[in-house]
């Protein structure tokens, strides 16, 4: 790729210039991109510092709150900070922006105690206002900072704390600065996930200067607190960051620069990645791991297993608003099949929505066997006969929990010919995918979830709670007790009454069949040998600030 090519030369001859030279300034072109010159390397660190990460697909949006795939914020990970941090390798919560918090015995009252010093990229400062004005954004649709009318949903907030400001369910009742550095959130009910959202990728603090300079452009100009600064956005291409030399945290980042680069072949990826062209890679197929295990120049990294692959309908088009042609197509899908064509052992086959091992796990659910013969039987007894064509969406990238989509999908396009229904196999740009199956303009679309905080809700409340239409819901699925019980579980503070409830949401999910549980994956990445401490977090998106380059 030309353009890539000339990001790499460009990026070692800045590096080498800013190796000669004190002028560090960042003068601004005339389409209003930095041209942007990297420092040294304060660290022990030697040598070109930097990392080039190879994705599928490029980043839908640089506003985290915003969107909810994880190319977005693999990126975002680096530019933002949450108050709250997960480990580097789990959902177990530690100091991030806040040092500290404090909660009441009634679970209603949170009081965060800030960093002090630390400032946005733009050089102002963080402090309570700003985390007061982020979370007012994305809560009430009237601020000034919504942009709304620009397009803007933030689902994921809505999902995560019961809605919106003026919304029954709204659980945030008030946000308080109690100074510069300690901010009090009080609560209308209590909130079990509620520390864990706080470390959410998608609760981030943006500087609010930013908002009022950048508008709803917002999405292009990122401003965070994190360990790079945004230089550039090429579209369907790379994403430039730069170190910041203000970090707050000594010594970090030990990277200079990091591009990330779309490379939309899997195969194209590994070959960038032999050639020494990129340093890391996603999207790795599961038939190329143990060859890059027998090469010393390369090393492959695991993911924890955390997500869903699935197979959804729109349950309000027919026949799909049948749950029994839903049953059918769950019967007529062979996913030992599937993981053996496409996983190589590198997973396990799903029957709920989330994984096994999160709370509330209900292993008594009896899966939907392989069993064309009573697919067929079912599709008879909805009064199918002869079969019906309908449109297969299906992802134009690599994801954790989908290795080859388009294979997949060709997998699964015999398994209903054998049924005697024809899958078209559709296919959009990423971006496009995301936006029309959000609006409901699919049949039936192939997709997944990651977890990102480790809590059963995050993927119930997004994917099947009715208040997630439009949003994560893309199967446009509202079932009033599901809805109810989840709600419940939400504001559940005793782990075994909120496992209860998941279990029995699991029993009614199954029943209704709004989607064909597919895989749950062990996602794999490959990388460099000369790649030190990089370490891949179970919710797809890490932080790259103690990364370094073994030259």
């Amino acid at each position: 790729r030309l353009s890539f090519l000339m990001v790499l030369l460009l990026a070692f001859v800045l590096f080498l210039a800013a190796c000669s030279s004190d002028d560090t300034s960042a003068p601004e072109s005339s389409d209003g991109e930095a041209e942007e010159e990297v420092e040294g390397t304060e660290g022990e660190s030697t040598g070109d510092q930097t990392l080039v990460f190879a994705r599928g697909g490029d980043s839908v949006s640089l506003d985290y709150a915003s969107v909810t795939d994880g190319e977005s914020s693999r990126v975002t990970k680096n530019i933002y900070e949450t108050l709250i941090e997960f480990d580097r390798d789990s959902f177990e919560i530690g100091p991030g922006l806040a040092h500290d918090w404090e909660v009441d015995d009634s679970g209603l009252r949170f009081v965060f105690h800030l960093e002090e010093g630390v400032k946005f990229h733009d050089g102002t400062d963080f402090n309570a206002e700003a985390v007061k004005v982020n979370f007012e954004r994305w809560a009430d649709p009237e601020h000034k900072y919504a942009f709304l009318d620009e397009g803007y949903t933030y689902s994921v907030y809505g999902t995560q704390f019961g809605g919106y400001k003026g919304d029954e369910g709204h659980v945030i009742e008030e946000i308080n600065v109690l100074g510069d550095y300690e901010i009090e959130f009080v609560l209308n009910q209590p909130l079990g996930s509620f520390l864990q959202n706080m470390g959410m990728s998608y609760f981030a603090i943006t500087s609010p200067q930013a908002f009022e300079e950048h508008g709803s452009a917002i999405n292009e100009n990122p401003v965070g607190t994190g360990p790079f600064k945004f230089v550039s956005w090429s579209r369907d291409d790379s994403i430039i960051l730069e170190k910041n030399e203000d970090y707050w945290k000594e010594g970090l980042p030990k990277l200079d620069r990091v591009i990330f680069q779309v490379i939309p072949d899997n195969s194209a990826r590994l070959t960038a990645l032999r050639s020494g062209q990129i340093d890391i890679m996603d999207g790795l197929n599961p038939d190329d791991v143990a060859q890059i295990e027998g090469d010393d120049s390369l090393q492959v990294f695991e993911r924890t297993t955390n997500n869903i692959g699935y197979l959804g309908f729109h349950v309000d088009k027919e026949p799909f608003n049948d749950p029994v042609v839903r049953r059918a197509f769950n019967h007529a899908i062979d996913k030992e099949g599937l993981i053996a064509i496409l996983y190589g052992g590198l997973a396990e086959t799903a029957k709920n929505t989330i994984p096994p091992g999160y709370l509330g796990y209900n292993d008594a659910i009896d899966e939907y066997s392989y069993d064309p013969e009573l697919a067929k039987e079912l599709l008879a007894e909805a009064g199918i006969e002869d079969g019906f064509t309908f449109d297969l969406w299906t992802m134009p990238v690599a994801r954790p929990y989908m290795p080859d989509p388009q294979r997949a999908a060709e997998a699964i396009q015999a398994n209903l010919a054998d049924v005697g229904i024809t899958a078209n196999i559709v296919t959009k740009e990423w971006a496009t995918y995301l936006e029309e199956t959000e609006q409901g303009k699919h049949d039936v679309f192939m997709l997944g979830w990651s977890g990102v905080n480790g809590d059963p809700d995050y993927f119930f409340s997004n994917l099947l709670h009715g208040d997630a239409i439009p949003g994560g819901n893309r199967s446009f699925y509202s079932n009033e007790e599901v809805n109810e019980l989840l709600v419940q579980a939400k504001t559940e503070v005793d782990f075994d009454v909120r496992a209860e409830l998941y279990e029995q949401v699991q029993e009614l999910i199954h029943e209704d069949a709004p989607m064909v549980p597919l895989v749950h994956s062990i996602p794999t990445l490959a990388g460099s040998s000369n790649v030190k401490n990089y370490v891949p977090h179970p919710s797809t998106s890490e932080t790259l600030d103690e990364v370094e380059l073994e030259n």
